[in-house]
């Protein structure tokens, strides 16, 4: 941590500052203060959401902090990211944020003890240090701006009690878990913020189709698709929510597969499940899978259309009151019924699906969708009764992702089937009467698919 009298985080391979350049450093700079008319964006929400928080916790205090730098490789850090609890209770969501720790103490007051801009006339901070100073990573606020840009009272970091008694998120399941809580019903002002992040990732989406032709020529065309998509996520957000998957052929069958590493075969499927990040930290998480060729073969169509179907009766399943785990029963029992139907199953649909077997997952494995918010995976630490065993309700954002992944070594699969990895992922919001698809700019038909990239292939890269 910097404090007022704590030493610079120089590098080895500095020079040396000498007396006559210390002095020379320290006058002639103009004033440069932020228009008083800064607010962090949706200023007004972010005071009655600490407010929920400490009427949680009545008399208590209560620490969240930012967050600290990671260091990456000897002395370059990580790109920083402010913890999502923090963000949705101040605002902030700069790379300028590591260590600070907003405080609620126990008559509910906030206090947000931060690093304040350096001063120019001594310590030497603003050109020096390599982790805080100015002129390495840039500006940040002082005490008075970070107090009008959130509406918080703003201390130094230094003054900041950490052993006096009190919750701190980052080590209190407790506190945690109602942060997690707090923020599973979306309020308009997040529903807005998610539908920008969704936009952004449809546009990405196109840019990738657009690039195709050139990554099907690249002997790493994986990676070329995932930095294409990189680029549209950090030219119109904070960048991609979630490490981008780019898998060709095989690779669709990991699950998590971010090596991004392979190369793209005009006979195979992309299976691209991405999401920018808007600068508010709010992330979109969409999928397609699609033929690169621009056409889907027989065996191709067959499972995706077993996909769309299952992801179809998911979606219908989405309504205020619902359990949340309806979705992921309709889109499972869809799936069981056609794998037993190609003869996949060693068992009928019915047994596969019971709780004691679950034999048709060997083909899906994972659930059917989550929560989303600040987090992919959002409100993770909240409680099963509120959550996963928990109902649905109007303002709650979540994904529909059923998949099947039929991998390449099994031997229970007919072989035209091996190696074919398909998930479909749009995002919803419940709504008073069932859910909005937010990302229905993106075609889930299969047709629908290869008119979308006929389209875009035609106008060119």
């Amino acid at each position: 941590m910097t404090s007022r009298t704590a030493p610079l985080h120089t590098g080895s391979h500095d020079l040396p500052v000498s007396d006559a350049l210390a002095d020379f450093m320290t006058g002639h700079w103009a004033a440069t203060p932020l228009p008083d008319g800064s607010r962090v964006p949706g200023f007004a929400l972010f005071a009655g959401r600490r407010d929920r928080l400490a009427a949680r916790f009545p008399g208590e205090r209560l620490l969240v902090p930012a967050g600290e730098l990671t260091v990456r490789s000897h002395d370059c850090d990580h790109r920083f990211r402010p913890h999502s609890a923090y963000a949705w209770l101040t605002g902030l969501t700069g790379e300028d944020q590591p260590g600070h720790v907003l405080v609620l103490e126990p008559d509910g007051e906030a206090v947000l003890y931060l690093r304040p801009r350096s001063p120019r006339d001594g310590g030497g901070e603003f050109y020096r240090d390599r982790k805080y100073g100015e002129f390495w990573v840039g500006r940040r606020p002082d005490l008075a701006e970070a107090g009008r840009l959130t509406g918080i009272r703003c201390a130094h970091l230094d003054d900041l009690v950490r052993h006096e008694a009190g919750r701190d998120a980052s080590r209190d399941p407790e506190l945690a878990c109602a942060l997690s809580e707090l923020r599973l019903v979306k309020d308009p002002w997040e529903v807005g913020q998610l539908q920008q992040a969704v936009d952004h990732t449809v546009t990405g989406f196109e840019d990738v189709v657009r690039s195709l032709p050139t990554a099907l020529r690249h002997p790493r065309g994986e990676r070329w698709i995932e930095g294409v998509f990189q680029l549209r996520a950090r030219a119109e957000g904070n960048g991609t929510g979630y490490e981008t998957i780019a898998a060709a052929g095989a690779h669709a069958c990991v699950l998590h597969w971010i090596r991004n590493d392979g190369p793209l075969d005009p006979d195979q499927l992309l299976l691209l499940d991405a999401g920018v990040e808007a600068d508010s930290l709010y992330t979109a998480d969409l999928t397609r899978t699609l033929p690169l060729s621009g056409r889907f073969s027989p065996v191709q169509r067959r499972v995706y259309e077993l996909v769309l179907a299952a992801q179809d009766a998911g979606i219908a399943a989405l309504k205020p009151g619902a359990s949340f785990r309806d979705f992921h029963r309709a889109c499972s029992g869809v799936l069981a019924e056609g794998l037993a139907d190609w003869g996949v199953l060693p068992v009928p649909a019915t047994e596969a699906l019971a709780p004691d077997s679950g034999l048709y997952r060997r083909y899906t494995l994972c659930s059917s969708g989550h929560m989303l918010g600040l987090d992919v995976h959002d409100c993770g630490r909240a409680r099963a009764e509120q959550y996963l065993d928990g109902v649905l309700t109007e303002g709650q954002v979540l994904t529909v992702e059923p998949g099947l992944y039929l991998q390449p070594d099994d031997e229970t699969l007919p072989r035209e089937l091996r190696g074919i990895g398909i998930r479909i992922e749009d995002d919803l919001v419940i709504t008073v009467d069932g859910a909005r698809l937010m990302s229905s700019a993106l075609p889930r038909t299969a047709d629908g698919v290869e008119e979308w990239m006929d389209g875009l292939l035609a106008g060119g890269a």
